[in-house]
Parts: C-alpha cells; structure tokens; sequence
C-alpha cells in the first residue's frame, strides 16, 4: 500500500521531578539541602531511513510519545535523562506542523534527523534554590513538561527523471521496459495509483532513478483525478519525460495534449516548466503515428522528441542515453538523488535575554483568565504543596505584573483567577 501523506501526534518526553531532600549525616549537623534535579525527557526525533517507501506505517500508529526522565535523587543525585525516541521515515518525507502548516523539515538524506517535539528539561531540586536567606528551602520544581502538538507529513518520491502524462499513453509499458520495475499495467485510466520506481542501468555503468507517475487530467492542479497526489512527486525530479500516446489510439490529438499538461504543471508550479524535459513519442509501431508525429514536429521545432515504442522496444537505447546525457550536464544547482539538500546547515547563535513572560489578562463571566505560554508551563512545574514553592509562585507573578494588570481590570478579594489549569482567588 502507498500512502503519501499522513497525519500524527508527537509528544517529547515531561522532565523528571527534582525532590526535597536533606543531608542527613552524623557529626554533620544543619547539612543543608541535598536534593537533585530530575533528568531531561526524551526528544521525538525522525529518522530518514532509505529502506521505507511510504509512509503506511503512520496509518496504523498515530501517537508518539518519548519516555520521562527520572527523578532526582537524594544526595545531590540527578536523575538519568531519557533517551530520545527515534521514528523512522522514507526520504523525501516533507513536515509540517499540524494546526498551523509551518514548514518544520524536509528529509532527504540517509540517516537525516529532525527533533520535532523536545524534551522536557528536569525540575530542580531543593538544593538549587538555597539562598543567604533562606539556606534550606522547602521547595522543589516539577519537571517541563515535554512539547507537543500534531504534525502533517507529506511524502514526496525522490527520482532523476518522473514520467508525465494522460493516462494509458503507456507510462507504465515504458518503466516496465526500461528497467525491472513491474508496476499494474492495463487498458483503462489511472491503472497506475501510486508511484512506481525503477533503475535504468546503461551497459556503459550510468544509472538513474526513473518514476512512474499517476497519469494527469485536467484540472490537476485543482485537486481533480489523482491530481495533487501525482503533482507533488514532480517536484523533486530531475528532468521529465513527457510521455505522449503519438498514435492517439483514445482518439486524443496529440498536440492538444501536450498543451494540456504543460498548463497543469504551470499552474501548480511555475519552476517545473523551465524544468530539463524531453518528450516521449509513444506507441509509433502503430500506422497513424508517423502522420501525428510530423504535426507534432512542425508545432514544436524546438522540442527534442524521441519516437519509441514501449511494446517493441523501439528507440528506447536512444532515449536512456540522451537521458544520462541530459543528466549528468545538469548543474549542481540540481543535485543528484545521492545528495539532494547536501547543502551546509544555517548555523544560528543564541545569546541569553532574560525577559518578563509575555501574558493576557481577559475577564469571563465572574472570574479573570491570565493566558501565557511561560506562566502555564510555571504552574505545571510547581508543587502548591509546598509553602515555599507557592511564595516563589506568587513573587513571579507579582514581579511579572500579573497582579497589578489584574487590579487594573477590577479584580478584588476572592475573586477566581485561572491560569492554565489552575484556579486561585486573588489575595490582597
């Protein structure tokens, strides 16, 4: 089965408690604090493996969540950090995020990571709290919790040259021939409904990857017919042959045909028509070929046109010559499939801003909603067991103007406060 696109949800692993603990040893009095920090959780990380053609697996398996890191220990001891959860991918695998359609990573490479939903960091131990007024804190942080949200991928095949056209102009035939794929081959449209690979081999030692792609109909570029489905496989070729049934034995007229096609492509993306394209003049062991050839000819002097035959095996040494030709003169703006995207990574520098968190303050009905992305993840991360986590909990909000903000909106004594998911009263 050849699914090209799938829907998933990533989830990094939470990050490990830190705990409250205290150095207990004789001859040792007033110890101190001694609680370690917990350990970081596993990152969601994919992995292009070249062994994987589609993206079925992800059908049957929606939901990837890395592990949590341990907890921290006493005596200072850490605890140990997840280990990141690997997924495995096809190359040519596009990713976005699911809500917003961001474009997070395109995978091409053997071997090629991409982290898409990091690991919480661990919470801190008591330990790290201490301060010259208050050298033995009662309090400890919970771990991060890990990120998480939905992600879109979208496979697109990785080949040399794609095979373009109408369905049963003899797509199929010709891979068939050409190399020792077997893709479905019939007398009916859209016999071919998934991608087909093939390797041309050349007694000279050249090869190249060839696809057959789902035959186009117009109105593609609209979604019609396997239209996108077979428009975004094209993207990541090489060069294209334009293969078109010359004996026109669906009563298509050749010319009209070539047209058509070449307006969906423009339509979809304008770049693939300037791409390298030769076209395929099929089926001319048939008698009405030669004459629908000649109009071709004389309507497109510039093309460079191969007459073939994919059931008689005509012109096709030609053709996969010209092909490595074309190929290997290509520039090395247009990489081979080997190493596509091999391009040197933006290197980025971060430098620390420490900042106030950035929040809302709206009023709903008889209670106020304070929205922040900082101060959710700060009350998922505090024990409100703990005295001392709740004073630290209140001196943040207090320092980040979260209470003042809430005055200026009229709160007072006893009204509900939300943050996340946490309900408070507002406390003068």
């Amino acid at each position: 089965m050849f699914v090209d696109h799938a829907r998933i949800y990533v989830k990094g692993g939470d990050g490990g408690n830190g705990i409250v603990s205290y150095r207990r040893e004789k001859f040792v009095p007033l110890g101190g604090p001694a609680g370690g920090d917990g350990g970081r959780g596993g990152n969601v990380v994919f992995v292009v493996d070249e062994g994987l053609r589609t993206l079925v697996d992800f059908r049957y398996q929606r939901h990837y969540k890395a592990t949590r890191g341990d907890h921290g220990g006493v005596k200072n001891q850490h605890g140990k950090s997840a280990p990141d959860m690997e997924v495995k991918v096809p190359p040519g695998t596009v990713v976005r995020e699911g809500d917003s359609g961001e474009f997070l990573g395109d995978l091409v490479r053997n071997g090629q990571r991409l982290v898409v939903a990091r690991g919480g960091r661990g919470g801190r131990g008591n330990s790290r709290f201490a301060t010259e007024g208050n050298k033995a804190p009662d309090m400890a942080e919970k771990g991060e919790p890990g990120e998480e949200h939905w992600l879109l991928l979208e496979l697109k095949v990785l080949a040399d040259v794609g095979l373009v056209g109408f369905p049963s102009v003899g797509k199929s035939t010709l891979l068939s021939t050409v190399t020792s794929a077997t893709p479905k081959i019939g007398a009916y449209p859209f016999t071919t409904l998934s991608p087909e690979l093939g390797v041309v081999a050349i007694p000279d030692g050249r090869s190249f990857v060839i696809a057959d792609l789902p035959g186009l109909i117009e109105g593609a570029h609209q979604g019609h017919g396997l239209g996108l489905e077979f428009l975004r496989h094209v993207e990541r070729t090489r060069l294209l042959l334009h293969v078109i049934d010359m004996a026109a034995v669906e009563g298509r007229d050749p010319l009209e045909d070539y047209n058509l096609i070449q307006a969906e492509l423009a339509q979809y993306n304008a770049d693939l028509t300037s791409r390298p394209q030769f076209v395929v003049a099929n089926k001319m062991d048939i008698t009405e070929a030669e004459e629908n050839l000649a109009r071709f000819r004389q309507a497109y002097p510039d093309l460079r046109v191969f007459p073939v035959s994919g059931a008689t095996r005509q012109g096709l040494d030609l053709l996969v010559y010209a092909v490595a030709d074309a190929l290997d003169k290509l520039t090395e703006d247009q990489p081979t499939v080997a190493d596509v995207e091999s391009e040197p990574e933006e290197v980025k520098v971060y430098r620390y801003a420490p900042r106030r968190p950035v929040f809302t303050v709206r009023r709903e009905g008889n209670h106020f909603v304070v929205e922040s992305e900082e101060l959710e993840k700060l009350v998922k991360m505090t024990n409100f067991a703990q005295y001392d986590a709740v004073k630290r909990f209140q001196k943040i909000l207090r320092q980040s103007g979260v209470d003042q903000s809430l005055r200026n909106r009229g709160a007072s004594e006893g009204d509900v406060i939300q943050i996340g998911d946490m309900e408070f009263e507002f406390v003068e």
